[in-house]
C-alpha cells in the first residue's frame, strides 16, 4: 500500500509540497475510511455470533477510528485551502485541530469502552466460541497492524499530524483486538469474567492513546517549541557565510505542517560594508528559503571587533554566563557614556529554565563596577529556545 501511495508522487515533485501533501492525505484517509468500516461490520457479526460484549466494543472502536479518518481527509483537504485577506499564513493550522478531533474520539469511545467493560463485569454473560470468528479477529490484527505502519510511514513523510494520530490509534486497537482475541480462549476454561475485565483493559489502552494525541497537539495549538533539528539546520547554514559572526533571537512560527516562518538576527562587523552585507543576507535567506523550504527574515546587528575595550567586556561577561548557562552570550553590546556613568546597553539570550534574572543582573554589574567603577549595566533578556549546548 506504501508503494503505491509512493507512486502518487510525480517527477520532480517533494513530499512537503502542499499538492503531494493533498494527495497522499487524502489516499491515506480513504483508505483508511474503507478499512475500518469493514471491519467494524465484521466485528459486529462476530460480537452478535459469540456473544462477546468485548467483540462488538471493539467493533464500535473501529467504527469511531473510521469517523476520525474521515476528520484526517477533511482537515487534509481544508488545509489547502490558499491564503486569503483573513488568512494570510494560510489554513494549515486545521491539520493540528484534526489530530486533536481524532484524539476526542479516541477518549470518548475509551469511556465507552470502560462503561462495557464495567458492565461486563456486574452482569457477566456467556461466551461462545468458534473457530471462523476467531480466525476472523486474528485478521483483523493483521489488517490494523499493517493500517499502523501505512499511517506511520504516510505521516511522517508528509509530516500529517492527523495521520500520525490515526496510526497510534491503529496500534492501540491491535493491543485491544488481541485482547479480545485472547479472552475468547481463556474465557472457556474459567467462569471468571474475562470478556469484561479485557474490555476494561482495551479501555485503558485506548483512554492513554486518546491522551497521548490530544496532548500533543495541544502543546502545539499552545506554541510548543517547534522542530529543534529546523533551527538547527538553520544557525548552521548562517554560520557557514563568513561574513555573518554570529546568530541569536531564532524564532519559528508555526502555521502548520510545511507552513513555518522564520526570524533570526545575524552578528556582522559594524565597519563592513552595508551594500555588501545586505547582498550575503539576501543570499542567506534564499538558501535557507531553498533548501529548507521556510521563509526567513534575517535582522542584521553590527557588532564592534577587534577594540580591546568592547573585546574585554564581551569576554569578561560571557566567562561569567558560560559558568552558569553553558552557550548564552551577550550581544547587542553598546557603550552609552553619560556624565558621570558609562552605560554598557547590552541583550542575555537566556534558556527558558532561567526564571529570575535578579541574581544574574547583580553578578553581571558587580563584574562591569570591577572592570570600572563608571560602568552600569542596563541588560535586556531574551530567551533562547535553540541554544542546546
Amino acid at each position: 500500500m506504501m508503494r503505491l501511495a509512493q507512486r502518487l508522487i510525480r517527477p520532480g515533485e517533494s513530499p512537503s509540497d502542499q499538492p503531494v501533501r493533498k494527495r497522499l492525505g487524502t489516499f491515506a484517509s480513504a483508505v483508511g475510511i474503507g478499512t475500518n468500516i469493514l471491519l467494524s461490520l465484521t466485528k459486529v457479526i462476530i460480537g452478535t455470533l459469540t456473544g462477546s460484549l468485548a467483540v462488538t466494543a471493539d467493533a464500535v472502536n473501529n467504527l469511531s477510528d473510521a469517523a476520525g479518518s474521515i476528520v484526517s481527509l477533511i482537515s487534509v483537504r481544508v488545509a489547502q485551502k490558499p491564503i486569503d485577506r483573513e488568512h494570510p499564513f494560510g489554513h494549515g493550522r486545521i491539520e493540528y485541530l484534526g489530530a486533536l478531533g481524532v484524539g476526542a474520539l479516541i477518549l470518548v469511545m475509551g469511556l465507552e469502552l470502560l462503561k462495557s467493560g464495567v458492565s461486563g463485569i456486574i452482569a457477566p454473560q456467556a461466551m461462545r466460541f468458534a473457530w471462523v470468528p476467531f480466525l476472523i479477529l486474528l485478521f483483523s490484527i493483521a489488517v490494523k497492524g499493517a493500517l499502523f505502519f501505512f499511517y506511520r510511514d504516510v505521516g511522517r513523510l508528509i509530516d500529517a499530524d492527523s495521520l500520525k494520530a490515526a496510526s497510534r490509534d491503529s496500534l492501540s486497537d491491535v493491543l485491544a483486538t488481541s485482547a479480545v482475541a485472547l479472552s475468547m480462549v481463556i474465557g472457556q476454561f474459567t467462569a471468571f469474567p474475562v470478556d469484561g475485565v479485557m474490555s476494561i483493559i482495551v479501555a485503558l489502552l485506548v483512554l492513554k492513546t486518546g491522551f497521548d494525541v490530544v496532548r500533543d497537539q495541544m502543546d502545539t495549538l499552545m506554541g510548543a517549541k517547534t522542530n529543534p533539528e529546523l533551527g538547527r539546520q538553520i544557525i548552521a547554514m548562517l554560520n557557514q557565510y563568513d561574513e555573518i559572526l554570529g546568530t541569536h533571537d531564532l524564532m519559528i512560527h508555526d502555521y502548520g505542517p510545511g507552513r513555518c516562518v522564520a526570524s533570526i538576527h545575524a552578528e556582522v562587523p559594524a565597519d563592513a560594508n552595508l551594500v555588501a552585507i545586505h547582498e550575503v543576507i539576501d543570499r542567506a535567506e534564499s538558501d535557507i528559503s531553498r533548501t529548507l523550504h521556510i521563509p526567513i527574515c534575517i535582522h542584521i546587528d553590527p557588532i564592534v571587533v577587534g577594540d580591546p575595550i568592547f573585546d574585554s567586556i564581551t569576554a569578561h561577561f560571557n566567562h561569567i554566563l558560560s559558568q552558569q548557562y553553558p552557550g548564552t552570550h551577550i550581544h547587542d553590546l553598546r557603550m552609552v557614556p553619560g556624565e558621570n556613568v558609562v552605560n554598557l546597553v547590552f541583550d542575555v539570550a537566556v534558556p527558558p529554565e532561567c526564571k529570575d534574572t535578579a541574581p544574574l543582573t547583580e553578578q553581571l554589574s558587580r563584574a562591569a563596577k570591577a572592570l570600572d567603577p563608571r560602568y552600569r549595566c542596563v541588560i535586556h533578556y531574551d530567551l533562547d529556545f535553540y541554544n542546546e549546548q
